[in-house]
Order: structure tokens, then sequence, then C-alpha cells
């Protein structure tokens, strides 16, 4: 039936999850992805948006959890790009899942924020938005190329209050330090893929998870070291295997981090699979949405703090 299931994949989500869940993300695999975008607050509103979409006739879907986010139903992506209100930067196209990250870190105005892998920009500039374009945001990229997307999607968005950082996110100063982190962490990316693909069991590879959670462990250490005590971040991926998400969270709870459980309006309403850490979040691919996986951590005040 999944004859293009690679067999390693299956595995491991037979491992990680109930027959009935590993069901529901074979499904979610075989679906093509409804497209959606968010609402930049940073150069319009929402219900500015929703009377364009409706003067263009163009259907639409809300959710529950953000007023910014809208679901497309009868357009597709390349005639949405050829709105004024995608050129001029009024809208940025991006999955639902990955809204909701930057969602669940709150990022707060006068913050000291860091997001760890920028590009090409989407949680970056909702984190702006967010929060009124009146935070300090870092947003860090390693590849070149990347940064300049990264740039690009900045200005066009008009995130004025972002530093870019060309650097690997393992070796910032551990002089730095941020009130916020959203880790956003490069993972395998089992939460997106399509079975319908030619070339997936060329990409999609064991090596790639392992060396994906090799990253993984090293950017969420550095995150914590730079992360002032008594402070919150995110760690995400759009991956659904426990390897790369609970399984890399209890390698540094005992660092002094413990788990907020994540709540927000809206949430009982997103497709979840079951977790292993209380309080996490773990979305099943649909056609509404990528695989997705989202940790709250907070840092202890450490006793210094209480002087």
């Amino acid at each position: 039936m999944y004859k293009r299931q690679p067999d390693f994949l299956l595995t491991k989500l037979n491992k990680d999850y109930s027959q009935e869940e590993v069901i529901r993300i074979l499904e979610g695999y075989k679906t093509k992805r409804i497209l959606s975008f968010r609402v930049n607050t940073i150069k319009t509103t929402a219900e500015e948006i929703e009377q364009e979409l409706i003067k263009n006739e163009i259907k639409y879907e809300r959710v529950k959890w953000s007023k910014d986010a809208f679901i497309v139903l009868n357009k597709k992506e390349n005639e949405i790009q050829e709105m004024d209100i995608y050129k001029n930067g009024k809208i940025y196209l991006q999955s639902l899942s990955s809204m909701l990250p930057p969602i669940v870190l709150n990022p707060m105005p006068k913050n000291d924020i860091l997001d760890m892998a920028a590009a090409p920009g989407g949680k970056t500039t909702q984190i702006a938005a967010l929060s009124n374009n009146e935070a300090n945001i870092t947003a860090c990229e390693i590849n070149k190329i990347r940064v300049e997307r990264l740039k690009y999607n900045l200005d066009k968005q008009g995130a004025s209050s972002v530093f870019v950082m060309l650097e690997d996110a393992r070796n910032i100063d551990n002089f730095f330090s941020f009130d916020q982190i959203l880790l956003d962490s490069p993972c395998s990316g089992s939460g997106t893929i399509n079975i319908n693909e030619n070339n997936l069991n060329e990409y999609f590879t064991t090596e790639l998870v392992e060396r994906s959670k090799k990253l993984q462990i090293a950017l969420i250490k550095k995150a914590i070291k730079i992360l002032k005590s008594g402070k919150e971040m995110v760690y995400s991926t759009c991956s659904i295997l426990k390897e790369e998400n609970e399984d890399i969270i209890r390698k540094v709870l005992n660092e002094g981090i413990e788990i907020v459980p994540i709540e927000f309006d809206g949430k009982e309403t997103l497709p979840q699979l079951s977790t292993t850490i209380k309080g996490t979040l773990c979305i099943c691919p649909t056609k509404y949405y990528e695989g997705f996986f989202i940790c709250l951590l907070y840092t202890s005040p450490s006793p210094r703090d209480a002087h």
C-alpha cells in the first residue's frame, strides 16, 4: 500500500507511535498541502487583507489560534504571488505549522531575541511582527546565499528591528545573552515529506537523521548557554521522530532547564500526535499542516539572581 515509504522511516514511526497514529501520518504524507499565508502586521491588518481577498474572489478559511493566518482554498501559489499584497510584503506565504513556534515563544517588545537558524526569514519576520517591530532581534544563518534571501525578506516585510549574523549558531560567542531564543532546528524534515516524490529515498536517509541529531544537540546546548537565567526558549523541528524531538530535550533537562507546558487559545483544534514529554506539542501531517514538534523551555534562575 505504501510502496514508496522508506522502510527505515516506517520502522521508526511504528516504534514511536500507535498503529492508528501511524496510519494518520502515512495518510498525511500522501496529501498535497493547502496554501496558507500570514498577514504581516508591520505593514497592514488582517481586516485589510480580508477585504482584498473578498474583492479578488479568493475563498479562504481562518484558524482559531491566530487572527493573522489565512488558508487559501481556490488559488495556487503563483496566483497569490501576482497580487500586490504579496509583492509589497503585506502577506508572507508560510505553512500553518511553521507559524506556531513564534506564537509559542510569545516575543515581547524591548527583549533581546535570537533566531538561531533564521533563513529564509518566515519566523524571524513573524517574531518582528508579534513584537510590534520593537524587539532587538538577532537572526543567525550559516549559509551566505541563504543570508541574502533572509535579508531580502526582512527588507520586504519591513522588519527593521533585525540584525543579521552570518555565523554557524554553534559558534556564537558565549559573551552574548538573550531574553528569548527560537531554535527552529535543522532536522530530517520527517514531518514534511511527500511519498509521491520520486527522489525521496535519495535524500531522506538514516544518515540525514543521524546528522540532524548531532547538530540539534550542539545547537540546543549552545542556546541554553546564551539564554539568560529565568528566561524562555522554543525548540522546534519539522520532524515527528522522537529521536529528533523528545530525546533531544531529555538530554538537556538536567542542565537547569524545565519544560513549560504549551497552552494557547485554539490549540485544541490542531491535529496532534502523542508526545512522551508532557506539555510538548507534536502536529500530525495533514492537508492543512506539516508535521511539527514544539517545546517551550525555561532556564531556572541561578542562585545569584535571587540576591
